[in-house]
């Protein structure tokens, strides 16, 4: 393999994954180039701009003054580089199904360009056999190579803690897997440049796996807990306190936490893409579908618990004003993907509400993932406005929204989160959803 190539990495996906990833390997002085289909993106990048909220711009503009990260809508780059890492999206289809597209058109693009002696790594989640079957096909199709034998290939699964202060990316383990056992050597390689601690697995499929069970943990037992909040209601028990004395036991536990549901792009996508792989050998996943089951019904609880507290103030759901606080998917990020407040927004939006949101790391959103949707905008955060709507929903509970204050402006407020809990005003017209 050539080693005076003036880029090291392609990294294709600048979003979520693949930026942090590509700064990571910048400042570990490995020559990136970020491949991206949006050109907004590139140009932003290109400028010195960040529009991740973990990620300083002023971190793009000195890594891009030293050289040792460029951004580019042009593939043909590929021809320039040692090793190229995909990380692009593999969401459901209106099936609920798994839709690799976007990595099978990285791999077409990879493929017109891929030389003897490149490395090719999958970060993006998949089903178990992605990176060996799909992906190998549409590489060795188009490139007339052969891989393990002209080219290495491997999958390492993303791994990222958005809004957490305390995760970096050079600290968070990276869990590797190879076609072959050069593959994997090489791949190995490649990110001790850059990562302090790689983990390495028999194959491709184990790391695929590997990716999936963490997310699908989080799903069931984020679905355990959502179930137990409404038997222990029933009780008269509140799940907070419950949850609060179980984490002081030091072993055997794990806290999670009920809410209107799991978001992001991971944990919700996770259980599809096993369940759907699962079938292919006989096997069914009816615990993991159960788990599913149980979080997508929670924006509807949330939903018919909003009407109850309209009701107790002599107000119809239909033409009431909902303010949602927090559209985010998480607490103190910028991402609403699989969102819980969008879903909430829309079903709202439905029964005949008129919904509005603030959100102070979301100024602006559309209001579906269709092109010609509308955008909304973040409300203004004062008494008039909060206080002119007849219920406030939280859905997401952010650092940086003073909860104080919503208790002396709101006329009631439905918490998700138990936001509230941590101040002393509004609890008499807090209700806990």
């Amino acid at each position: 393999m050539e080693t005076d190539k003036t880029v090291s990495v392609a990294i294709i996906g600048l979003g979520y994954a693949g930026l942090p990833l590509a700064i990571q390997f910048a400042r570990s002085e490995v020559n990136v180039i970020g491949l991206d289909v949006d050109v907004s993106r590139v140009r932003r990048l290109s400028e010195g701009r960040s529009y991740l909220a973990d990620i300083d711009s002023s971190c793009v503009a000195d890594l891009l003054t030293k050289g040792w990260f460029t951004a580019s809508t042009d593939f043909s780059h590929v021809r320039r580089v040692t090793a190229v890492i995909i990380c692009v999206p593999t969401p459901l289809n209106k099936n609920r199904e798994p839709d690799i597209t976007h990595v099978i058109d990285a791999g077409t693009s990879i493929a017109k360009y891929l030389s003897a002696g490149q490395l090719v790594v999958l970060e993006s989640t998949v089903y178990p056999g992605a990176t060996e079957q799909d992906l190998r096909q549409v590489l060795e199709q188009g490139s007339g190579l052969t891989a393990g034998k002209d080219f290495y290939l491997a999958f390492s699964p993303e791994r990222g803690d958005p809004g957490n202060p305390e995760s970096h990316v050079s600290l968070i383990p990276k869990v590797i897997g190879g076609f072959t056992p050069a593959c994997l050597e090489r791949a190995m390689a490649l990110y001790g440049k850059a990562i302090k601690t790689v983990v390495p697995v028999s194959s491709c499929r184990t790391a695929e796996a590997t990716k999936l069970l963490e997310n699908i943990f989080r799903s069931v037992n984020i679905a355990l807990v959502n179930e137990l909040k409404g038997v222990y209601e029933a009780m008269g028990i509140d799940i907070w306190e419950v949850i609060q004395a179980a984490k002081t036991k030091p072993f055997g536990y794990m806290p999670f936490y009920p809410g209107p549901g799991p978001g992001g792009h991971c944990t919700p996508i996770a259980p599809y893409y096993l369940a759907w792989k699962a079938r292919e050998y006989g096997q069914r996943t009816r615990f993991i579908e159960m788990a599913v089951e149980i979080n997508a019904q929670m924006p509807y609880r949330v939903v018919d618990r909003v009407v109850r507290v309209l009701n107790t103030r002599k107000k119809a759901l239909h033409g009431s004003r909902v303010l949602i606080v927090g559209i985010a998917y998480k607490s103190n990020v910028e991402d609403v993907r699989g969102s819980p407040g969008c879903m909430l927004m829309d079903t709202l939006t439905e029964s005949g509400v008129e919904v509005a949101y603030f959100d102070p790391y979301v100024p602006v959103m559309r209001r579906s993932q269709h092109p010609d949707s509308k955008e909304a905008k973040s409300v203004n955060w004062d008494r008039q406005t909060v206080s002119s709507f007849d219920l406030v929903l939280i859905a997401t509970a952010h650092t940086h929204v003073n909860y104080a204050e919503l208790g002396e402006w709101a006329q009631c407020i439905v918490d998700t989160r138990n936001a509230m809990a941590r101040v002393s005003t509004g609890r008499n017209k807090t209700w806990k959803a």
